[in-house]
């Protein structure tokens, strides 16, 4: 941790960029800025040779061929196309079933939800009090004809890992089209499209220690997978995607997702021992601290923790200006909603809104998780112990 700098515990809503990903974006900022899309001349095509390395990093990271792999603002963006895309391209011929999850990110089900006013059938499916769907529950959803089955690999609240292998095989079994935002998943778990049977994968560069604004969508060519595009212009990235490549983002993405595949699973293993450091040290201070989904099936570096005693998580993150947190909440105009994911879940308002949610990540250190342990306990024993705490 940087002198003054608050420990960074908030590693779900973004990553720090890895000092190795910022070496190899400045070039394409400071010497060749050029419009990779401009291959008359010779800093076009040198812009142009760029990406197409960052776009076979990026297909390594997922086990894809580097033509499958569609480049765009980001996750939520992927996530748009692949759902509404794949609906629209079908129109009204067969299945107009969609199916997915309570616990998905918003952009996918609001994308589910904007496809019902076109005239499909938006179908939003339970999860388990442990956060994993029950694969019996989606079987009989795909009873009747499906046409997408889209679900999250690794939520981004509770950190839960759903079975995408027998997700996809179900969704294959019923003929549908299997997409799964893999945002919180890439770089985190092993991640190889053909073995989960996933025709359509979202990912975002800055969830992996590379830049924000940039990140793909995994597009299945065998067999093909056909999908409508969004909006209009010049047809870049196979017509799916029209507008100009940022050289810069998507180089940064492509030494992230380098990374990530060499590294990966080296990080996972040293997060996890810096998260157990910090929750046995919450543990030992908070008496009935309850860690929300199973921690079988969970990525390394998350903890969603419902704070007993009835301590509100907003003032717990106000008493902890050294650190940076998260409650998952989502945030409409001026009033802070409690977690649809918890709710989902089973869990009560109250106990929703005494939650919180810790990431750590590639550079959290074992001071910080003992720190942060410290600081979070003796905040928690100074609220607790005011007489309003539990009302």
């Amino acid at each position: 941790m940087r002198p003054n700098r608050p420990i960074y515990l908030d590693h779900h809503a973004t990553t720090p960029m890895d000092p190795r990903v910022l070496a190899a974006m400045r070039p394409w900022w400071e010497e060749n800025f050029s419009n990779p899309h401009s291959v008359e001349h010779a800093m076009g095509r040198a812009a142009e040779e760029a990406v197409e390395a960052a776009r076979e990093q990026v297909a390594e990271l997922i086990g894809a061929e580097p033509r499958e792999v569609v480049f765009t603002s980001g996750a939520t963006e992927s996530n748009n196309i692949a759902i509404k895309g794949a609906a629209r391209f079908a129109g009204t011929e067969g299945p107009r079933r969609i199916v997915t999850l309570a616990t998905e990110h918003k952009c996918v089900l609001e994308s589910v939800r904007d496809l019902g006013a076109e005239g499909f059938e938006p179908v939003i499916l339970p999860v388990k009090p442990n956060g994993l769907l029950d694969l019996e529950v989606l079987r009989a959803a795909l009873e009747v004809p499906t046409l997408l089955v889209s679900v999250m690999a690794v939520n981004n609240e509770t950190g839960v890992i759903q079975d995408l292998a027998a997700i996809g095989a179900l969704a294959k079994e019923a003929g549908a089209l299997f997409h799964t935002d893999a945002a919180q998943a890439s770089g985190r778990i092993p991640l190889d499209v053909a073995e989960i049977q996933a025709d359509l994968m979202s990912l975002t560069a800055h969830k992996i220690y590379g830049p924000k604004g940039v990140g793909a969508l995994y597009v299945r060519r065998r067999p093909r997978v056909r999908l409508a595009p969004l909006f209009s212009g010049g047809g870049q990235e196979r017509g799916l995607r029209s507008g100009t490549l940022p050289a810069p983002l998507v180089v940064g993405f492509g030494e992230a997702a380098r990374i990530a595949a060499a590294e990966g699973m080296l990080d996972a293993g040293r997060i996890a021992g810096q998260r157990q450091i910090l929750l046995d040290g919450l543990n030992a201070a908070i008496p009935g601290l309850r860690v929300n989904g199973t921690m079988e099936a969970r990525v390394a570096g998350n903890l969603n923790l419902t704070f007993p005693g009835g301590v509100d998580a907003q003032a717990l993150m106000a008493a902890l200006p050294e650190l940076c947190l998260s409650t998952g909440s989502a945030c409409s105009s001026a009033e802070i909603a409690p977690s649809y994911v918890l709710g989902a879940m089973g869990i009560p308002e109250a106990e929703a809104r005494a939650t919180l949610r810790l990431g750590l990540g590639r550079f959290t250190s074992p001071a910080e998780a003992e720190q942060a342990a410290a600081l979070i306990g003796t905040a928690w024993k100074g609220l607790a112990a005011r007489p309003h705490a539990a009302e």
